[in-house]
């Protein structure tokens, strides 16, 4: 099974399964002399965790990470970094009567149709679990990042089709609530429609908007490796998102050029764009305005109200899944983007170190 790998220079590599011993991750190519530490990692863990509130799973896991090498007296090496997190509240049994059923929206058929055997404690490698690995790896390059002052903040912007409102946005108010929304008006409305889908066993999906902040500009290459396409490959790989946007995206869509355009203005001595309608790119390279990217996130597909499904003896059945599920994935994702998105940034700063002879001068020369 390959595509575990991520990055070109800093590149991750995540490992393990949900109901295993545990899982990891290894990152590599990260810059000596980056200050670490396990308490700076398990900060964002612990926005990932699961049992934290009425609107994620119960499953008591800790997810207490630990630094394995490449990082010394409170930095790093240069030398490969490997994490891990070891499973404590696994309960494999929960999904004995599952392991011939092909549950609905689940990676259980595919799987089978390519490996002909999969992993049915947990979905293995298709669990959202695997994406605490991702969340250790992108710990250390938010450090990175802000080293350079680049500040990247993500947010709930949607439970289902109660949206957080632009006007009502509060950010000292996001990781003040269990759905990490900006909004505290729609953030009411939200908890009481996800206690209607908890009561009637069903679950919900939403959105997750995200703004990098003080970003350098020209990072990204043109055709294949613009900084979208690449930002966008990040993203989709989280098993629960279908969609992602940048600026205005699908709404462009329904805009005049004159519209959508973002004009130019001199101020200063500096060139400004008036608008952000781009989202912070113009042919696939930053130019120094924000990134805006929104997420779309599908409601969690193990449900316990009844659904159709087959067996891997070819006859039709109705499911209900029981066990530990969370009714909505949206808030434990938002710090996941976070992660995927600060993962490729970091990659494209140090892919760009060496786009002009100035820059490789500035280092070398003495």
């Amino acid at each position: 099974m390959s595509g575990s790998i991520l990055g070109d220079i800093f590149k991750i590599s995540t490992w393990g399964e949900s109901h295993g011993k545990g899982l990891g991750v290894v990152v590599d190519g990260c810059p000596a002399g980056v200050e670490i530490s396990e308490e700076d990692i398990q900060k964002d863990l612990d926005r990932r965790k699961p049992g934290q509130s009425p609107f994620t799973t119960p499953r008591k896991e800790g997810d207490k990470i630990e630094i394995l090498s490449g990082v010394f007296q409170g930095r790093t090496t240069g030398a490969p970094i490997s994490m891990i997190i070891f499973n404590k509240n696994q309960k494999s049994k929960d999904y004995s009567a599952l392991k011939d059923v092909y549950r609905p929206a689940q990676s259980d058929y595919s799987y089978d149709l390519k490996y002909g055997f999969r992993d049915h404690r947990g979905s293995g490698r298709a669990s959202g679990r695997e994406t605490a690995a991702r969340v250790a790896a992108g710990a250390i390059a938010r450090k990175i990042l802000a080293a350079l002052n680049v500040k990247i903040t993500a947010y709930t912007s949607s439970i289902g089709p109660i949206k957080a409102d632009p006007k009502n946005y509060n950010e000292d108010y996001i990781m003040n609530n269990f759905l990490y929304m900006p909004d505290p008006v729609a953030l009411e409305k939200a908890e009481e429609y996800l206690r209607n889908l908890i009561a009637d066993n069903n679950s919900s999906g939403g959105t997750i908007e995200c703004t990098v902040k003080n970003i350098p500009e020209g990072l990204g290459d043109p055709v294949f490796d613009k900084c979208e396409a690449l930002l966008a490959r990040a993203i989709m790989s989280i098993g629960a998102v279908k969609g992602v946007e940048f600026g205005r995206g699908f709404k462009a869509a329904e805009m005049t050029g004159y519209e959508h355009n973002d004009f130019y203005r001199y101020n200063e001595g500096e060139i400004n764009k008036v608008t952000n309608n781009a989202g912070g790119t113009l042919g696939g390279i930053t130019d120094g305005s924000d990134i805006l990217l929104k997420a779309a996130v599908k409601p969690t597909p193990s449900i316990e109200k009844t659904q159709q499904a087959v067996n891997k003896s070819g006859e039709n059945i109705d499911l209900s899944i029981h066990g530990r599920h969370d009714p909505v994935i949206v808030p434990r994702a938002v710090v996941v983007v976070e992660a995927m998105v600060a993962l490729t940034l970091v990659d494209l700063l140090l892919k760009n170190m060496t786009s002009r002879i100035e820059y490789i001068k500035n280092v070398y020369k003495k």
